[in-house]
C-alpha cells in the first residue's frame, strides 16, 4: 500500500460504508474502519484496512473522515461519543437525511472545530468509484477544494454551495420523484396482472410512453419557478378528467388506486379553487400551501 497517500477513515460499514472503504483501499489510500458490529470490519481488514476499537480512535486514525450510518440520529450519538477527536478533522458525511439534520450537524462541527461537507451518494454500492457513480457536496468548500481528488475517487463530484443542506435538499427532492416513479410502475404493474397482461409485456410500452413524457419536466419546472401556469395543453380539467378515468378503471379490476388518489385530491382541490384551466404544474403550489 502507498503509505504516502492521505490516511481516510470510514466509519459504519453497512453496504455503503463497505463500498466507500473498498473503493479507497483500492485506490492505495490507508484506510481505518469502525462498525459497531466489528465483525462486519473483517473482510476489509483483510484486504488490508485497520479496524479501529472505537469511534473516537478511526476518527483520530483518518484525515478525511467519512461517515455512512444508518440516519443522522445514529451519526449524532456516534460522533457525540467522538467529539474530542474531530478537531482539525474533515468531516465528510454520506449518509441520508434532511437538510436541517446536515445544517445541524454542520453547526455540531464548527463547535467542535471540525469542517462539514455533507455528500448524497447516486450509485448502488457495486458502481461507486466508477463512471456510473456521482456525489453531490455542500458545506465546507475548503474542505471540497482541499479533498476533491479523494472525493473524485468515489464518482463525478458536484459542489452545490456552502448551505450545508442543499445536498440533501437536492437528494429528498429527487428520492421522492424516484419513489413517486416506483409506486406509479407498480401501480401500472397490478393493473396489467389484473387484466392478464404480463407485466414484461407492459415495461417496454409503458418506458416509451415515459421517455417521451419527460421533457414536459422541464416546461413544468419552468412553469413553477416562475409562478406561470397559462397553458393550451395540459390543463388541471383536463387531468381531473383523465385521473377519474384511470381511477375507476383501477377499481373496477380489484386493484387499489392508493398511489393515484392523493395526486387526485390535490389536482381536485386546485379545480375546485377556480384554476382548471392551469397547467397540471400548478398541483405544487397545493403541496407547498396546503390549499
Amino acid at each position: 500500500m502507498n503509505t504516502t497517500l492521505e490516511p481516510v477513515a470510514v466509519i459504519g460499514l453497512g453496504n455503503l460504508g463497505r463500498a466507500l472503504a473498498e473503493t479507497f483501499l483500492r485506490n492505495g489510500h490507508p484506510t481505518t474502519v469502525w462498525n459497531r458490529s466489528a465483525a462486519k470490519a473483517e473482510a476489509l481488514v483483510a484486504r488490508g484496512a485497520t479496524a479501529a476499537a472505537t469511534a473516537a480512535e478511526a476518527v483520530a486514525a483518518g484525515e478525511l473522515v467519512l461517515v455512512a450510518l444508518l440516519d443522522p440520529q445514529v451519526v449524532q450519538e456516534v460522533l457525540a461519543g467522538a467529539a474530542d477527536a474531530v478537531r482539525g478533522r474533515a468531516l465528510v458525511n454520506l449518509t441520508s437525511g434532511g437538510p436541517e439534520d446536515a445544517r445541524e450537524l454542520a453547526r455540531w462541527a464548527t463547535e467542535h472545530d471540525a469542517e462539514y461537507l455533507h455528500g448524497a451518494v447516486y450509485a448502488v454500492p457495486r458502481t461507486l468509484g466508477t463512471a456510473e457513480s456521482s456525489v453531490n457536496y455542500s458545506g465546507s468548500a475548503a474542505v471540497y477544494q482541499r479533498r476533491r481528488s479523494q472525493l473524485d475517487i468515489l464518482g463525478t463530484s458536484t459542489f452545490l454551495g456552502t448551505d450545508a443542506g442543499r445536498a440533501s435538499g437536492y437528494d429528498v427532492a429527487i428520492l421522492a420523484g424516484m419513489y413517486g416513479t416506483l409506486g406509479g410502475f407498480l401501480h401500472a404493474a397490478a393493473m396489467a396482472r389484473s387484466t392478464g397482461i404480463n407485466v414484461t409485456e407492459l415495461t417496454p410500452k409503458l418506458l416509451s410512453w415515459l421517455t417521451d413524457l419527460f421533457p414536459a419536466l422541464s416546461t413544468f419546472a419552468n412553469e413553477i419557478d416562475n409562478e406561470d401556469y397559462t397553458t393550451e395543453e395540459s390543463s388541471l380539467a383536463m387531468n381531473q378528467s383523465g385521473l377519474a378515468t384511470i381511477t375507476r378503471a383501477s377499481e373496477s379490476q380489484g386493484v387499489s388506486a392508493a398511489t393515484l388518489l392523493p395526486l387526485k385530491e390535490l389536482i381536485d382541490q386546485q379545480v375546485a379553487a377556480g384554476h382548471g384551466a392551469a397547467s397540471l404544474a400548478r398541483t405544487v403550489e397545493s403541496f407547498r400551501n396546503g390549499q
